[in-house]
């Protein structure tokens, strides 16, 4: 009985110089029971004229980098960070992963670096920069400024990343909300970027992935204006790319000012027994950085174009020195900070001063002529020193006078013709309906006269001629003859 306990054999053990632990992160790194499936979309979206954003999605690496910098070329600092952290794009290795995303990281600060060294015009710029590196079963996360990731899992929502924001700061101090954040004058000012000059510590941490994880990371054109209900309803459903194309789409629809990039992928089981409706996608570059090797400086143009999704190549310029901000909600900050590019004024603005003031003063002459001319189109009888005249134009100050004088006296014609003609109320369209019209009521005022002292005629009288004489003198200059009476 004492023996029976030592009877049965012993149950294998591992070797005790081989942790159980280590044989296991050697089987999986050989073997890596998961894949990420992804998509990558970037569009310069509707008010700027180039993109600044890069983008990246691999079998083992996502990333997002939003530059900054404005005539600083932001586009150049992202499109140089994504070039030298997509050399992280490899199945892993022995090195951890979350060291890999730090020397990754700061390779990309060192690159940047040597770009403004080259070139001082670039001096100022700088990129955020969001980077996820998974091995196959964790996922090390990087982060420098207020680029995002996030992780949908089980249908809920989990923002991984904290920004590197000045409003972030008041949020997590309690002086502001998330939602006055949104709207806050100040809330595109970063606090920590990657731009070869100043000392980065990013953010670095990794969480385990299991399959149907769904992992999202973007630029602040998306997250900025999208709330978290509308992602996580955009990220339940569909394939990465119509995700990632959806997210950009709605980020445009609700109002976002900047450029949007997207990067959507899914954790897949890799065991090639276990069903699976996906194909490992290809790696993508869009953005900035699909392009930086073609990038050159340009005449100005200014354009915006929707739908882009990093195939084509996005309009650039070379914006001049001081020129003011094209977003009147853009922080007025150092430029070292500026969050986006200004946008170069009107050319020739003087010249489009004056062309707007030479047409103001030409319809303003035409309309002054045109009442002129309207006006000198118009006769009136009027009364200059006791007699009765015509005068040219209309009965206002400056727009008439004298045009021919009468030798009727205006103390001979009846009263109420008398206040007529001082009325100036008889108007007429040519003068030769003025001068009838004298005639007429000279003719009539001295009628009247007779009428009021008859006298008894002695001699037959001449028979009156068929038209009234003309008050006027001849036309030819010269003097009346005056007739002597026949009792002479």
């Amino acid at each position: 009985m004492t023996d029976a306990p030592s009877t049965p054999p012993p149950p294998p053990e591992p070797q005790p110089d081989t942790p159980p632990e280590t044989v296991d992160v050697r089987l999986r790194a050989a073997r890596p029971p998961l894949r990420l499936d992804g998509y990558a979309v970037s569009d310069v979206g509707r008010v700027r004229k180039d993109n600044q954003d890069s983008g990246y999605s691999g079998p083992w690496l996502l990333a997002v980098c939003d530059g900054v910098g404005g005539a600083a070329r932001g586009d150049i600092a992202s499109g140089t960070a994504i070039g030298e952290l997509r050399r992280l794009d490899e199945p892993p290795g022995q090195v951890d992963v979350i060291d890999r995303v730090n020397d990754g990281l700061h390779e990309a600060h060192v690159s940047i670096g040597a770009q403004v060294d080259q070139d001082p015009a670039l001096n100022g710029t700088s990129t955020t920069a969001t980077v996820a590196l998974f091995d196959g079963r964790r996922l090390a996360v990087g982060h420098v400024g207020d680029s995002r990731a996030y992780l949908l899992r089980d249908g809920e929502l989990s923002q991984l990343t904290n920004d590197h924001t000045f409003v972030q700061s008041l949020i997590d101090e309690g002086r502001i909300t998330e939602a006055e954040a949104r709207v806050h004058p100040h809330r595109n000012l970063i606090l920590k970027a990657l731009d070869g000059l100043h000392d980065v510590e990013p953010d670095l941490f990794a969480l385990e992935l299991v399959p149907g994880d769904r992992l999202f990371l973007c630029s602040d054109g998306a997250c900025g204006v999208l709330e978290d209900d509308r992602i996580t309803a955009l990220l339940v459903d569909g394939t990465p790319e119509y995700t990632s194309i959806e997210l950009v789409r709605a980020s445009l629809d609700a109002g976002s000012s900047d450029n949007v990039t997207c990067v959507v992928a899914d954790v897949v089981d890799a065991d090639p027994a276990a069903p699976a409706d996906r194909t490992p996608a290809e790696p993508m570059v869009v953005g900035a950085a699909a392009d930086l090797s073609r990038r050159r400086a340009r005449t100005l143009f200014r354009a915006h174009r929707s739908g882009d999704t990093g195939e084509l190549e996005p309009i650039t310029a070379e914006i001049p020195a001081g020129v003011g901000y094209a977003i009147p909600e853009d922080p007025i900050v150092d430029p070292e900070a500026l969050r986006y590019a200004p946008q170069p004024p009107p050319r020739f603005a003087w010249a489009r001063r004056l062309l707007a003031a030479a047409i103001v003063l030409g319809i303003a002459w035409i309309a002054v002529g045109t009442g002129y001319w309207w006006s000198q189109q118009k006769y009136y009888v009027g009364e200059q020193d006791g007699y009765v005249v015509i005068y040219r134009g209309v009965d206002v100050p400056g727009l008439s006078h004298v045009y021919e004088i009468s030798d009727l006296a205006l103390a001979d014609l009846q009263e109420s013709t008398q206040e007529e003609v001082r009325d100036g109320a008889m108007i007429y369209s040519t003068v030769e309906r003025a001068r009838d019209a004298i005639t007429r009521i000279g003719a009539n005022g001295r009628q009247s006269g007779d009428d009021a002292t008859p006298t008894t005629p002695t001699e037959p009288t001449t028979a009156p001629t068929s038209e009234p004489a003309s008050p006027f003198a001849p036309s030819t200059g010269a003097t009346p003859t005056v007739t002597a009476p026949s009792g002479a």
